[in-house]
């Protein structure tokens, strides 16, 4: 048994460092090879996979993947690295493909594809956080050891996982990449971080001007609650029970502001077309 360490970045370079492998390139079937069950990244993009897939065509697949011995089917082989390579070569029509059988437990495999995504920018935010979250609650990892692992700032995982805590819609903005990581971090903590993440993309904010953005909304929200003293609340809650509908009150300077009234439907606008014809 040999060690690599060509080819593969210096973090895979690191990891394969630590695991036995075999010395020589051997092959295997795509039929006899399964998918990492640690794999971070759970969308490839398709033009990126066609462009691989002609390129194997072309030339065939230069680097070898990464594998070790499945442990639910001892007759398959668990892809560790290359991953992206494997669904190419069966794209192209390949029937084998080259590679490199490490010793690996459950923990080097989750290591090795979490490097491998990372290093190389595949991973989309939301993936990324997923894949240090597991380091750290099925691995005991602490943030700290998976900022050396990574070889990242702990203030960057922090700012990963946080973005984790969002609601489901907007991390599935993130992950279907309509918003950045940058986007993202401004949003945690936002009691309103749907709607605003809807502006951002409905209005093409950049990251700097969704945080502008948020600024004016907080004043204007702050702004907001200052004004509506004891009288204008009961005010409201009188008007609402008085017409059905929820009715708000919102204060300006020199005396003047605006009343608005919130219906849900088309039968609760008539109602409130037909209360104020027979009023005026």
């Amino acid at each position: 048994m040999n060690r690599i360490k060509k080819g593969l970045g210096r973090g895979l370079s690191s990891l394969i460092g630590e695991t036995k492998v075999e010395s020589k390139t051997n092959k295997l079937l795509l039929s006899d090879i399964v998918p990492n069950k640690f794999q971070p990244r759970k969308n490839f993009d398709e033009s990126n996979l066609e462009d691989l897939s002609n390129s194997i065509k072309e030339r065939g697949v230069i680097q070898p993947i990464i594998v070790r011995k499945s442990n639910s089917d001892n007759s398959k082989f668990e892809i560790i690295a290359g991953e992206r390579r494997w669904l190419a070569a069966r794209k192209a029509g390949l029937h084998d493909i080259p590679v490199v059988v490490t010793e690996a437990d459950d923990l080097k495999s989750l290591e090795f594809a979490i490097v491998e995504n990372v290093q190389r920018h595949d991973l989309n935010p939301l993936e990324e956080a997923q894949g240090y979250k597991r380091l750290i609650d099925e691995f005991s990892y602490d943030q700290e050891k998976v900022s050396k692992f990574i070889g990242k700032s702990r203030s960057h995982i922090t700012n990963s996982l946080r973005i984790l805590s969002l609601p489901e819609d907007v991390l599935k903005l993130v992950e279907n990449k309509q918003l950045s990581a940058g986007h993202a971090k401004i949003l945690v903590g936002l009691e309103n971080a749907t709607f605003i993440a809807n502006k951002v993309i409905e209005k093409k904010l950049s990251v700097r001007q969704t945080e502008n953005f948020v600024k004016i909304f907080k004043r204007s929200k702050s702004s907001s609650k200052k004004i509506k003293d004891s009288n204008t609340l009961d005010l409201e809650k009188s008007l609402t029970e008085k017409i059905g509908l929820r009715v708000y009150i919102q204060n300006k300077k020199n005396n003047k502001g605006l009343i608005s009234i919130e219906y849900t439907d088309l039968d609760q606008l008539n109602k409130l077309v037909d209360l104020i014809k027979k009023n005026y």
